[in-house]
């Protein structure tokens, strides 16, 4: 089954399957690379409708079902350091993760009452097929040089953040934003 997160109405159509979701990853995300102004408005909009509007449109959805079954549930997020941290040239991106973070936050604070968890991971630079000629690069290779821990994380260093917010070891956190950037948010710029 596909799901458009965009629409409600696709949302809508999981009917009596929301309320079966008691843990949810959203990590649906595009990013549209190019200088600020050179932007379209509707870069702006597909990233920001697919990166925040996607995922506050889900997240309500499955906790309205939750809270109607008076059933708990772990909703993880997943931002970035670019939402904590500028980088150019994915302006739309940087600024949906920055986003994401406070809808997190807030979203915790609102679903607590309601035993809804909601946190967040903020990944760091990963080693991944969609990147990996940009880290073969020199530029690339100068970026990694500036992660404290001088190297990429690897897509199974989340694992464990990932079990933490899913399971009930987090059951006294909300609104929490984990990073898993090895180091790079204490790197000085």
């Amino acid at each position: 089954m596909s799901l458009d997160v965009t629409s409600e109405a696709s949302i809508d159509a999981l009917g009596d399957r929301l309320g079966m979701i008691d843990i949810l990853v959203n990590n649906a995300g595009l990013v549209r690379e190019a200088p600020a102004l050179e932007q379209s408005a509707d870069d702006w909009d597909i990233v920001l409708d697919t990166n925040v509007k996607g995922m506050f449109l889900l997240t309500k959805a499955v906790a309205r079902a939750r809270r109607s079954e008076g059933a708990g549930a772990s909703v993880i997020n997943i931002a970035s350091i670019l939402g904590l941290r500028q980088g150019g040239g994915v302006l739309p991106y940087a600024v949906s993760k920055a986003a994401v973070i406070q809808l997190t936050k807030t979203l915790g604070l609102e679903l607590a009452r309601f035993d809804i968890r909601v946190n967040a991971i903020a990944p760091g630079y990963l080693d991944t097929d969609l990147n990996r000629s940009f880290w073969e690069s020199d530029a690339g290779a100068a970026m990694v040089k500036r992660i404290p821990q001088r190297r990429l994380g690897q897509l199974d260093e989340l694992d464990g953040p990932l079990l933490l917010l899913a399971s009930d070891a987090s059951r006294y956190m909300t609104g929490s934003v984990i990073t898993v950037d090895g180091g790079h948010l204490l790197s000085t710029l």
